[in-house]
């Protein structure tokens, strides 16, 4: 059992799989600094907020004896639409790398194919003629 699983995880496909998947989950991470610290920033002038501070409040909370607001609900759209844009951007990127390795395969030169040998006809007239001897 030990050998079929060392087997299975050292085959190519999942070291590929895990490479990417590694290097996607650091990826993300710079598309969200990036929508966090400059894309919702930009659009937080339209709204003069943090975008991602934009939430719609749907039920008033009360104050406890600590002093503190509970039970307050909030509609967390702004957050959502940052995360939609982190979603839009990192699709976009992935789509673009595919593309870019899909042209990088067109570019390889086929294989040469393996030389035929005779063809059935061939192989038959050759036999016709030995057994004419």
């Amino acid at each position: 059992m030990l050998k079929e699983f060392k087997e299975f995880a050292m085959k190519g496909n999942l070291i590929d799989i895990a490479v990417g998947f590694v290097m996607g989950a650091a990826f993300k991470e710079v598309v969200t600094s990036f929508t966090g610290g400059i894309v919702s920033p930009l659009i937080g002038l339209l709204f003069n907020t943090d975008f991602k501070d934009l939430r719609l409040k749907l039920q008033d909370g009360e104050l406890n004896e600590a002093g503190e607001m509970v039970g307050e609900v909030y509609l967390e759209h702004g957050q959502f639409i940052t995360n939609v844009l982190d979603f839009i951007i990192v699709a976009f990127v992935m789509f673009l790398v595919v593309k870019g390795v899909n042209k990088l395969k067109k570019k390889e030169e086929p294989a040469p194919e393996a030389p035929a040998g005779p063809s059935q006809e061939d192989l038959l007239a050759e036999i016709r003629d030995l057994l004419k001897k």
